[in-house]
């Protein structure tokens, strides 16, 4: 029986990072070719912010609903069925023959990112759960490398002048086959139920033996906001990193269309290594100092590299950024999993709903801000929000901590 139960969570945790490198692939496909896009339909800053924000809008739609799809559908059914319509919005994306059609497939790609998301995180902490240790930091390891891969891929398509449609056809076939059979094995339906704990209170592990206080729907509720502010800070810069790095770098400061796209890389690696060896960094010194510190990477890192206004600084700057919030998602994340009294998948999905705007939302506001004072200014904007995390980080303190699973399950294998 244990045997079988640490093969099904080892099954299970292959495919939900595969899901996790799908939805990086799916999110960062397109970003760039944003310059040609917009050069293509011949869009302004401002037109270009009209246009994203249909992102913002899918998602605020899907999770809104979030929570109950999962309930009535399961966080596996909810992964696969919608990173393959997520993967299907591409193909009109690449074909937008103008603002309009844009607009209407990024809202499409917003719906279907926004409840992947919810629903890979709720299979997220579940895995992480059964083994008993951190593991989200390294399942947003590998979001970012799919996104790492698919900016390459990006850059080099757009360098080569190889035309969007096909690009992003392409990216399409190939990622609806890695989700229809590299995500079977995610943990059906049962899993997404916390299990109540055995034994006399003794043997409660502590995040289930919650004081009232802290298992109260109010604190609960704020402990909640609290965590989708600090993905919002943390957000919106990587949303401008994703939308904006590469027109900054090619209209702002006068770099070619392949140079253009490492802003994001940049951004993109510093990220992957991050999260790969956050799980072990904030186990060590705890998640509150982390985020702190990460927040004045962030914001010191993009900060000087606007100022200096040099491709090369540019993409350091984008570089640190990625480097300063790389854990502030999986933390986040496992703590609103994890919320005494709140589903997981209810728990995420409100901290998503906050903390996905700011990704999907932020960069049509910074389009806005462009409009008005130059692209330069626009993004400082996620240099004073990350600063906020400083003082917001306490309370993933108060909701993070993973559940000990016991000595027969599959924490006390080794680590992978």
């Amino acid at each position: 029986m244990v045997t079988d139960k640490i093969a099904t969570l080892g099954r299970a945790r292959v495919a939900v990072t595969l899901a996790f490198v799908a939805h990086g692939l799916l999110a960062a496909a397109w970003v760039a070719r944003i310059p040609q896009i917009k050069e293509h339909l011949g869009l302004s800053e401002g037109s270009m912010g009209v246009a994203l924000l249909g992102a913002p809008i899918g998602v605020v739609i899907a999770v809104r609903f979030a929570g109950r799809i999962v309930a009535c559908w399961g966080s596996r059914a909810t992964t696969i069925a919608a990173g393959i319509v997520c993967a299907g919005s591409l193909v009109p994306l690449g074909l937008a023959w103008n603002i309009g059609a844009l607009t209407c497939s990024l809202l499409l790609m917003g719906a279907s990112l926004g409840l992947m998301d919810v629903a890979m995180n709720a299979q997220g902490v579940a895995v992480e759960r059964g083994y008993g240790r951190p593991l989200m930091s390294g399942l947003h390891g590998s979001y970012s490398i799919g996104t790492l891969v698919a900016a390459l891929i990006g850059s080099g398509a757009a360098q080569a002048d190889v035309p969007v449609p096909l690009h992003l056809t392409a990216a399409a076939v190939v990622l609806v086959a890695l989700l229809a059979i590299g995500c079977r094995d995610l943990l059906d339906r049962s899993a997404d139920t916390i299990p109540e704990p055995h034994g006399d209170a003794s043997e409660v592990p502590p995040s289930r033996s919650a004081t009232p206080a802290l298992a109260s729907r109010a604190l609960s509720r704020w402990l909640l906001i609290m965590l989708g502010v600090i993905g919002l800070c943390s957000f919106v810069g990587e949303g401008a990193m994703a939308d904006w790095s590469a027109i900054y770098l090619r209209e702002d400061l006068d770099t070619g269309p392949g140079v253009a796209g490492l802003g994001y890389v940049g951004c993109a690696v510093a990220m992957t290594i991050g999260r790969l060896a956050g799980d072990r960094i904030v186990a060590r010194f705890g998640p509150v100092p982390v985020l702190r510190t990460g927040s004045l990477i962030a914001a010191l890192g993009l900060g000087l590299g606007l100022v200096a206004g040099h491709p090369l600084a540019a993409v350091c700057g984008f570089t640190l950024f990625g480097l300063g919030v790389a854990v502030v998602a999986p933390v986040t994340f496992s703590a609103a999993g994890n919320v005494p009294g709140v589903p997981a998948a209810v728990g995420i999905s409100r901290v998503t709903g906050v903390g996905y705007l700011g990704l999907l939302g932020g960069p049509p506001v910074i389009g806005f801000i462009a409009q008005g004072v130059g692209l330069t200014w626009a993004l400082a904007v996620p240099v004073g929000l990350v600063g906020l995390i400083v003082l917001l980080a306490p309370a993933t303190a108060t909701a993070a901590a993973v559940p000990s699973a016991a000595p027969s399950e599959p924490a006390a294998t080794t680590e992978s």
